[in-house]
């Protein structure tokens, strides 16, 4: 089953469940970069809310994502981790996770929009909920 990708104007919104395997983070990648690709979306957030573990295989997906997206011109943001994972990754070091974070969903969306107005994107408005 793949991981659910909502698109709020020119935002991406994803869930990522609590029991995500390898498989449905490489999906949820490709299907990212696809509609990034297409044209649909300039920014995406990933809340990983669910998540009470991130292992070193999720976290270099993710951030090799957010870093596909840079590349393409749009921007990722990180929102809703835990503090137990947040130790984690500190602790595997290395710079695990290199993208931006917010603290919940709501302001990983409001993130976006600063970062792609700072970047000279879009001109970028959160619809109303």
């Amino acid at each position: 089953m793949r991981v659910p990708i909502l698109r709020l104007g020119r935002v991406l919104l994803t869930s990522l469940p609590a029991d995500l395997t390898d498989q449905q983070v490489m999906d949820l990648q490709i299907d990212a970069l696809a509609l990034i690709q297409a044209g649909k979306a300039d920014g995406l957030v990933i809340d990983i809310t669910a998540a009470d573990v991130v292992d070193s295989y999720m976290a270099r997906i993710l951030s090799e994502t957010a870093k596909m997206v840079k590349i393409m011109g749009g921007v990722a943001v990180l929102a809703g981790m835990q503090p137990a994972v947040a130790l984690t990754l500190v602790e595997m070091g290395r710079g695990m996770i290199d993208m931006e974070t917010a603290f919940d969903l709501e302001g990983g969306v409001a993130k976006v929009g600063r970062l792609m107005a700072s970047r000279g994107g879009r001109h970028y408005e959160v619809p109303a909920a």
